[in-house]
């Protein structure tokens, strides 16, 4: 079989892009290729390790059985893409997320995740096809929980978003603000670094000492606006990405947030259930900047998304704002 690597598929190792090929050939299988030759490049054998390049030529020596077998199509789940889009062009696609969604699928939900409502889309705009021999299939750069609101970065095709993971890796070229409400008033601006570390066996986050297995992590915040009775909104910057974050963050500090089910005040979280069917937190990822960024996405520097609020939570700041 032969195949000429486009733009989109170079700068990968080719190991990695038969991987994706060849999506259900076990992984020793790929590698016996390399050992008997059965990969070349521009006519010469490949180096498991070699980075493709756009024009190159891959000559793969396979049985048609075998590239039949390995080779399936992506698993597509039927389901209406219902989310509302931010911006989007040939590489991004930007979305504001709804509540209750999850951005990939779990052994509890395979069906109605942002992910595969993103596929049904751009399969329907003829921008994905599941059939490619190139295996790739349009990812997000990142994730939000399923009870958080908010953007989320999609990249369509294999630059973009290896682009966008080293972004969200180094974070020193992007901004991300969150919108939460909390228990208490904050009177001041202010950071968060507490170290944290999770707990696979109850799904949880706890604050623990670096010296204790802990990893850094550091919150920006600063106050919005106070409101009666006690509660805060307030804008919040991660300067890191650790699990639950933000919502162990704000609970460390005593000003966990309103409608957390795990971190939060039950006490408080049964009032704004009764009072406005509140059921989840009320954060909301509502902002996003590219700085200056190179290579590929370099024209999105300087780039700015914003998400309103869900009509929801905005009801909620619309009523508590006039109690006095």
């Amino acid at each position: 079989m032969k195949y000429i690597i486009t733009e989109n598929e170079a700068n990968q190792r080719i190991d990695k892009f038969l991987k994706r090929m060849l999506k259900d050939a076990p992984v020793s299988f790929i590698y016996k290729m390399f050992r008997q030759k059965d990969v070349k490049v521009n006519g010469k054998k490949a180096a498991i390790d070699y980075i493709t390049k756009e024009g190159d030529e891959i000559n793969i020596y396979i049985k048609p059985q075998l590239l039949e077998e390995f080779h399936k199509e992506a698993l597509l789940r039927p389901v209406k893409a219902d989310f509302e889009i931010i911006y989007e062009d040939e590489n991004i696609l930007v979305i504001n997320k709804p509540k209750g969604l999850l951005v990939h699928g779990d052994q509890g939900e395979k069906r109605i995740t942002l992910q595969n409502m993103v596929l049904n889309y751009l399969k329907e705009k003829r921008e994905w096809d599941p059939n490619s021999l190139d295996g790739f299939i349009p990812s997000p750069a990142h994730r939000l929980d399923r009870n958080t609101t908010g953007i989320v970065i999609f990249g369509k095709n294999l630059p973009t978003l290896q682009e966008l993971l080293e972004l969200f890796r180094t974070r020193d070229q992007i901004e991300k603000k969150y919108t939460l409400l909390v228990r208490g008033n904050i009177t001041n601006d202010g950071q968060i670094s507490y170290s944290l570390l999770k707990d696979p066996d109850k799904k949880m986050v706890k604050v623990v000492p670096e010296s204790k297995g802990g990893k850094s992590a550091l919150t920006l915040y600063k106050r919005i606006k106070n409101y009666a009775f006690g509660y805060s909104l307030v804008e919040a910057e991660l300067m890191t990405g650790r699990t639950h974050q933000l919502r162990v963050h704000f609970a460390a500090i005593g000003h966990p947030i309103v409608g957390d089910s795990k971190y939060g005040d039950f006490k408080v979280n049964e009032v704004f259930e009764n009072m406005y069917g509140l059921k989840n937190q009320f954060l909301h990822a509502s902002y996003f900047k590219f700085k200056e960024i190179p290579g590929k996405l370099a024209y999105l520097s300087g780039k700015e998304f914003r998400a309103p609020l869900p009509e929801k939570e905005q009801k909620i700041l619309d009523s508590i704002a006039r109690i006095n």
